[in-house]
């Protein structure tokens, strides 16, 4: 690619989910629908595919399956879809050729192993404090049908929900739990791409991997300020 006489690399990105989804980098462009947050995003790559060259690429069949599911199940229209189809780069990861360096699967037991046993904490934790509190009432102030109720809707439910919410905490951050996560990984190391996610799993091991990791937040703003300097939009008006 070639600028003012001047060669510079293209930019590659590999595009999650997250990328077009996030709440909050709808929040900081000003904009409340989902659907309109990924279609305002789609057409700055767009725009930075036809005036930059910028390619942004996203996993098939598996991220680029979520995002067509996710289109669909928040009411977004055809024309959302078709951009998705049109400006996202699909490609199938090399899942057989990318090499992975052997210390990279150590660390990730490593810290596997850590998150699971801070889950198993937090399972104890909500045992004890489920076995407290059960303990504490009364059989004899209501009826055994009553007392199963309060049991299991106002002592048990509320534990649970808890329990669920610092469960997902303590195993689910900073992992991969899902394929798509580590298509998108993958993708990014065969293209030497960054990646683009708000998945904080995604960035840690995109950084284990030594691959460009770009915040969802700051990747519209970015495209806005790789535009704003096009020659093309100072040249246009001769």
């Amino acid at each position: 690619m070639t600028q003012g006489g001047v060669t510079t690399l293209r930019q590659r990105f590999v595009i999650d989910t997250t990328a077009l989804t996030d709440l909050q980098t709808r929040e900081m462009m000003g904009i409340e629908d989902l659907c309109e947050g990924m279609r305002t995003i789609l057409e700055l790559i767009a725009e930075s595919r036809l005036h930059l060259q910028i390619s942004c690429y996203v996993p098939f069949p598996s991220v680029y399956k979520e995002l067509h599911e996710f289109a669909k199940n928040n009411d977004c229209d055809d024309e959302v879809i078709a951009k998705i189809d049109t400006w996202l780069v699909k490609k199938a990861p090399d899942r057989h050729d990318v090499k992975i360096p052997s210390h990279i699967f150590h660390e990730y037991v490593a810290y596997m192993r850590e998150r699971i046993n801070k889950g198993m904490n937090v399972a104890e934790e909500a045992i004890r404090e489920a076995s407290v509190q059960c303990l504490s009432v009364n059989p004899e102030t209501d009826t055994g049908y009553d007392m199963d109720n309060v049991i299991d809707r106002e002592l048990i439910g509320g534990i649970v929900g808890k329990f669920r919410n610092k469960y997902r905490s303590a195993l689910r951050y900073g992992i991969l739990d899902s394929a798509p996560d580590i298509d998108v990984l993958l993708l990014a190391k065969e293209l030497d791409a960054a990646v683009v996610a708000s998945d904080y799993g995604i960035q840690k091991w995109a950084e284990q991997l030594g691959v460009r990791f770009v915040p969802a937040t700051t990747f519209p703003m970015m495209l806005q300020e790789y535009l704003k300097h096009t020659p093309s939009n100072g040249n246009d008006k001769k």
